[in-house]
């Protein structure tokens, strides 16, 4: 039961934030958003602020003048004489509240709504009633009626501008940092050559920014890169031509031994270093990216099955039956190349039974060993690594990963759930350009 409400949540997190469109992450929306609260927060301070002293002004003005026509009112009454106009004893609607303030021997005045029009009150005790006076209101209340519109359509037009200006400036910096974000993929994609070249960074007398330093340490580093690795390709490209000529020399000498153990042991050594050699050119013309493909329509079951007779007893073969026999588009050298070099890592490295499997265009190579490295299935084969103590250089599925990738085939790693290494190897498969028009033969 825990397992199982541990899995219920790990679905539901994720379902929460799927309802989120993508576009709600990127640095433009959480900017407008940003810039948005942030120009209506400070929209409705100085709203309250300006709608707050001119209400407190214009209600001071009116209250002032109220208050002197009820002075005026009161001295006509004690007076004993005719009354102002607008001004009366206990007059017809005159809020409640302020009567009884007025009745119980206070001044007040109030604004109320009177006849369908702002008024504003003045009240104050007289015998026992409430003598007041009114003044019309309803103008000044226009007035501030009016400012609050203006203030909030002010403020919508304010933040509109900003909106726009804000977007135009973060798009700016969105722009060369998703310009930077496209050159560092395509140089973890190989393309040692690709730069950002930031005109910040070619111009010292301008100030950089921070994308401008991120831009100009990413081309430093990718030019950095770039000179270790065509070091390091060209010290393997003439460490391999160099052994070339005395390892020629040496296998002759060899093959003059007189036969017997010893003899057998040179050999067999010589050949180890000869195709040693042959691997270190191999990858040296890969990371050159000088290969070049000879494309052309192969029944894929008869290649599978002629690099199993090649590696030697105990490799089973597996045809999975689908219909016709399928074809691909691809190099056959390179093809029996990869297919070799991966079973005879399963041999080498696995333990048996040793399986091709073919599989439409894919063919799947697995043995029964403890399967791949970690790191290997992270982040693909390392050449001159090898775990466990076991034998070889870690060549031969450098050399089939990079073959693959000149074929246009996908290679993947993987361990199967039941132990064992896999390797799936995805081949373009052929398709004819008309349905009506007989394909090529098949090359076998």
């Amino acid at each position: 039961m825990r397992g199982r409400r541990t899995g219920a949540a790990r679905v539901r997190r994720p379902g929460l934030w799927r309802r989120l469109p993508a576009w709600t992450a990127t640095l433009t929306w959480k900017s407008a958003v940003f810039i948005t609260v942030m120009c209506c927060v400070l929209a409705a301070l100085l709203g309250v602020l300006v709608h707050t002293a001119v209400t407190r002004q214009t209600v001071g003005h009116a209250r002032e003048k109220a208050l002197s026509r009820l002075e005026d009112a009161t001295a006509a009454y004690q007076a004993g004489g005719a009354l102002p106009p607008r001004s009366g004893l206990d007059p017809p609607g005159l809020p409640a509240s302020l009567r009884a303030l007025a009745v119980g021997g206070e001044r007040g005045t109030m604004v109320a709504d009177h006849r369908g029009r702002a008024t504003m009150w003045a009240a104050a005790p007289a015998d026992g009633h409430a003598l007041a006076t009114q003044v019309d209101y309803s103008q000044s209340a226009r007035t501030i009626n009016g400012l609050d519109g203006a203030i909030v359509g002010s403020s919508l037009l304010a933040i509109g501008a900003t909106l726009l200006v804000g977007a135009f400036s973060v798009t700016r910096v969105t722009r060369r940092l998703h310009q930077t974000a496209r050159v560092a993929r395509r140089i973890g994609a190989g393309d040692l050559d690709a730069r950002v070249n930031d005109p910040r960074t070619a111009d010292p007398s301008r100030r950089q920014d921070e994308v401008a330093i991120v831009a100009g340490a990413l081309d430093t580093m990718a030019s950095t890169l770039q000179r270790k690795l065509v070091a390091e390709q060209r010290f393997t490209a003439d460490v391999a031509h160099e052994l070339r000529t005395p390892l020629t020399g040496l296998s002759a000498a060899a093959e003059l031994l007189p036969p017997g153990r010893p003899s057998e042991l040179v050999q067999d050594r010589v050949r180890a270093l000869r195709a040693l050699t042959e691997d270190l050119l191999e990858i040296s013309r890969l990371d050159a990216r000088t290969e070049q493909v000879d494309l052309a329509v192969h029944e894929l079951a008869p290649l599978a099955e002629r690099v199993a007779r090649a590696a030697g007893p105990g490799t089973e073969v597996r045809i999975v039956p689908d219909g016709p026999p399928v074809r691909v588009e691809t190099d056959r050298r390179r093809l029996e190349r990869v297919l070799g070099n991966l079973v005879g890592n399963a041999h080498r490295h696995g333990r048996p039974p040793v399986v091709l499997t073919v599989d439409g265009p894919v063919v799947t190579v697995r043995d029964h060993g403890e399967g791949f490295p970690g790191y290997l299935i992270a982040g693909g084969p390392q050449r001159f690594r090898t775990e466990g103590g076991t034998k070889g250089h870690g060549l031969g599925l450098t050399i089939a990963v990079g073959q693959a990738e000149v074929m246009g085939a996908g290679l993947a790693f993987e361990n199967a759930p039941d132990g064992g290494a896999v390797a799936r190897l995805t081949l373009p498969e052929y398709v004819p350009p008309d349905d009506d028009a007989e394909p090529p033969p098949a090359v076998a």
